[in-house]
């Protein structure tokens, strides 16, 4: 009898503590957990961070400059020195395209940034207040989204090669100007989930409190849609980044000396170049493609680890 009360008393113990480690995991754990389980989300996230090793580590261990020209070696197949090959005026492809990787990258976080920060301001005041203020604020969302967003960029750029402007400084410009126009999508999303979370009953203390509106809509009510603009955000440097290569392939971008993906393939001039030179243009195609697929992957994980039931 003693021994059958032992083997319960430790059972119950085990369950206990499996209980306490179960409560002790935190939601980012939890999301976590949830996020390793997905096998192509991790595939996305491994490609992201072996790109931007690639991009920010990898010049370091490069013996060639980005910008120096050899034009004894122009055009260049990929050989033991030039692993990649050269380009039209006999710089080496591998190290541009790590350089060019940290432009494409940081267009892509940044713009990102930028919409967030003004579609989640703009679209938590619109859900909270509501009446004209909503009224107010979603007219300027349905003009922004009436504006034809390419061959705007277009204009843009043109008028920033026809003011000559620097290439280290048109990387910024590019950078705010596909910010400023993508910020819509961003400011419907968190307005959509303000006007529910405003119902709810922690709003309700918040308003027994007293609390200021600027504190419950930045600390108790736009923390709460945190975890779908994250989603959006994910897959919004894919679509940034995508922006940039087709601007800086049209010219419209960042311009030569400075590196990107785009300007890169945009180097192609002519059919026997892209015929019979791939390593031209090859190269930084398929960095655009493996880093907007894995973002694309990461993204889709992450959203259905923050919502398992979207699965559903």
């Amino acid at each position: 009898m003693n021994a059958i009360k032992d083997n319960k008393q430790k059972e119950s113990n085990i369950k206990n503590k499996k209980i306490k480690k179960e409560k002790v995991l935190s939601p980012t754990r939890i999301v976590f957990n949830r996020l390793k389980k997905n096998k192509m989300a991790m595939v996305g996230l491994f490609i992201l961070v072996a790109m931007a090793l690639f991009c920010f580590i990898g010049p370091f261990f490069t013996p060639h400059s980005p910008d120096a020209m050899n034009f004894a070696m122009k055009k260049q197949p990929p050989n033991g020195t030039y692993l990649l090959g050269t380009d039209l005026i006999g710089r080496d492809i591998l190290t541009r395209l790590m350089y060019a990787g940290r432009v494409s990258l940081l267009v892509g976080f940044v713009a990102v940034l930028i919409q967030i920060t003004i579609g989640g301001t703009l679209g938590a005041i619109a859900g909270y207040y509501g009446g004209w203020v909503d009224s107010l604020i979603m007219r300027v969302v349905d003009i922004f989204l009436c504006i034809p967003f390419l061959p705007i960029l277009i204009i843009f750029g043109a008028i920033l090669s026809d003011l000559d402007v620097k290439a280290d400084v048109r990387i910024f410009f590019v950078m705010l100007i596909i910010g400023l126009l993508s910020w819509p999508s961003i400011a419907r999303l968190v307005r959509g989930q303000i006007l529910s979370l405003r119902e709810q009953e922690f709003m309700q203390a918040a308003e027994a409190l007293g609390l200021k509106d600027t504190r419950k809509i930045f600390r108790h009510l736009l923390p709460n849609t945190i975890p779908s603009i994250i989603v959006s955000a994910t897959l919004g440097i894919g679509s940034a980044i995508l922006t940039e290569s087709a601007l800086s392939y049209l010219g419209m971008g960042v311009t030569p000396p400075k590196a990107s993906w785009g300007n890169m393939i945009q180097a192609v001039g002519n059919f026997t170049d892209l015929m019979e030179r791939p390593w031209l243009w090859v190269p930084p195609g398929i960095c655009i493609f493996i880093t907007v697929m894995a973002i694309n992957l990461f993204g889709d994980g992450l959203r259905d680890a923050l919502d398992p039931k979207l699965k559903k």
